[in-house]
């Protein structure tokens, strides 16, 4: 039987979870460093090595609670606080490291905001999550592991590594002595990769308060108005821009290379996952999804 807590107990619950995976995913990462010198120039698998490890604490945590639901602000939080983390531990705070931080603290605030005002506690798990307890009782615990906790972590590490990268190669945008047409094509791109994202998170903002007052006003009804207007997934559309974004900024130091393919997983995870299986929702519980899908693009 599922346990049931008072919001604000389940919020702390869902908190002191993610302190102690923090925690975990540090001292794997201080252990790797320390003991495995052959990975000296190549921290990220530290990095990554922790990711794995505080997603499979914070799994188990959603098994011990009977809640999937337990890893969803994961996607929020890890990435803010590792490239601040990554910011001291490599004693780099170039202008490029700090935009990228403004820009992901800043989406990670709305994301995280958005989670805490539609979490409703710790015994409530989200519908997709549900779907698939009851579909595939038996392939469950194999799908929970891998598909609805490690697949995420995995793509949002993908699209993290141009951002983990920056870091190594911010300061070339100022080395480029005689080369200052160089220069200012390298600082505008980069100016653009961080409009993009704080526009894609400013944008998953205006679209989260539109639907919410919507569905307030208007319960069982399409969300029609705003944002939602002029597309079916507008937070899905910022959600998607923000990584771009963020790869345009690794991009604008050091072109294009094989770090685009975590921007074009994150688009993949959305456009062949996230947004069918909304879609498949939308049109079962509401009569008037059909004709809004037909008149309506699927992003903006």
């Amino acid at each position: 039987m599922k346990r049931t807590y008072p919001k604000w107990t389940s919020v702390a619950l869902i908190a002191a979870i993610y302190v102690l995976a923090g925690v975990i995913g540090w001292l794997v990462f201080h252990f790797v460093m320390q003991f495995l010198p052959s990975l000296e120039g190549r921290a990220w698998v530290g990095v990554f090595l922790s990711d794995i490890t505080a997603t499979i604490v914070v799994w188990a945590f959603g098994v011990l609670y009977e809640n999937v639901s337990v890893y969803d602000p994961y996607w929020s939080v890890f990435p803010p606080v590792v490239f601040l983390a990554w910011a001291f531990y490599t004693g780099v705070w170039s202008l490029p490291v700090i935009l990228l931080l403004i820009a992901t603290w800043y989406w990670g605030w709305r994301l995280t905001r958005n989670w805490a005002i539609t979490f409703k506690g710790i015994a409530h798990e989200d519908w997709r999550y549900t779907k698939y307890r009851s579909l595939h009782p038996a392939l469950f615990h194999l799908i929970n592991f891998f598909g609805l906790n490690m697949v995420p972590t995995l793509v949002v590490f993908a699209a993290m590594l141009p951002g983990l990268k920056l870091y190594e190669t911010s300061n070339s945008v100022y080395t480029l002595s005689g080369e200052a047409g160089l220069y200012a094509i390298r600082a505008a791109v980069l100016i653009l990769g961080f409009t993009v994202c704080i526009s894609s998170a400013t944008i998953q903002l205006i679209a989260d308060k539109q639907s919410h007052d919507f569905r307030a006003a208007n319960p069982g009804k399409v969300c029609n108005v705003g944002l939602w207007k002029n597309g079916r997934h507008p937070n899905y559309f910022g959600e998607i821009q923000f990584w771009w974004g963020i790869w345009i900024m690794y991009a604008a130091l050091n072109g294009i290379d094989w770090y685009i393919l975590g921007p074009i997983a994150m688009t993949a995870l959305f456009l062949g996952i996230s947004i069918p299986l909304m879609e498949h929702r939308q049109l079962a519980n509401k009569p008037d999804y059909a004709e809004y899908r037909k008149q309506t693009r699927i992003l903006i």
